[in-house]
């Protein structure tokens, strides 16, 4: 959890953790996977579009090492996926029966990984 303090008031939280997933790719693969989520995210309206989330989310991205784009999202709100576009244009996503989003990006990445071809030379 990830919290926003100021004068002893919370001005934003940004809860996160792994689960595990079944998801359905854009070719209609489905994947076992178990992402970091982003879980809930909230920033009281007093304070918004002042860069209170944009400081939650990239302190955590900090700690946990992550990018945007490797993570699920959970029941994201309208807000957070125009914030997740505005500041890493993240759009497209194949929508999911357990409501989680997982961007496009992730599955891009992870096919660049497998097609990469390996510097370890052959056995013969």
């Amino acid at each position: 959890m990830y919290l926003k303090i100021s004068m002893g008031q919370c001005q934003g939280f940004l809860k996160v953790g792994v689960k595990r997933l079944f998801t359905r790719t854009r070719g209609g693969e489905l994947i076992e996977m178990t992402p970091l989520s982003v879980l809930d995210f909230y920033v009281h309206s007093s304070v918004q579009r002042g860069g209170i989330g944009k400081q939650l989310f990239e302190a955590m991205l900090g700690y946990e090492d992550a990018t945007p784009s490797k993570l699920a999202y959970d029941r994201p709100s309208h807000k957070l996926k125009g914030f997740l576009f505005k500041h890493y244009n993240l759009r497209n996503y194949v929508k999911q029966t357990h409501n989680f989003i997982v961007f496009d990006e992730y599955f891009q990445q992870q096919q660049k990984e497998h097609k990469e071809p390996s510097t370890h030379p052959s056995r013969r």
